[in-house]
């Protein structure tokens, strides 16, 4: 199980996610692109679509792109919030999915105290 989760900046709620690298090994085969698409259920069991693509030189600086505003704007998320993506591999199958979580900040008097699962 590959995963990384992160606290929403403004970039990433206003235009799009950006994803650690590492992130990329787990990801299906770009075959040398510089875009893959990939489908992401969330705790409720929705399906998303999701875009994440590199720059084509350079820096790879991998961000997702389609699928990302519907996902943040129907879960209501905004900077401060955390996503985390999460790779599965089914072992009788060998099937790999992904899972996608999104969490509300938790605020009292201004202080961060957790997060919630939406």
């Amino acid at each position: 199980m590959t995963s990384f989760s992160k606290i929403l900046s403004k970039t990433d709620i206003k235009k799009r996610l950006t994803v650690p690298i590492k992130f990329l090994k787990s990801l299906p085969s770009f075959d040398g692109g510089h875009a893959v698409k990939f489908e992401a259920r969330d705790e409720g069991g929705e399906a998303w679509a999701f875009q994440c693509s590199v720059r084509r030189r350079g820096h790879p600086k991998p961000v997702l792109t389609r699928g990302w505003k519907a996902f943040i704007n129907s879960k209501k998320l905004k900077t401060g919030d955390k996503v985390s993506f999460i790779k599965c591999k089914n072992r009788a199958t060998a099937k790999t999915s992904y899972r996608v979580r999104a969490e509300k900040e938790i605020k009292i008097f201004g202080a961060i105290i957790g997060y919630a699962p939406l």
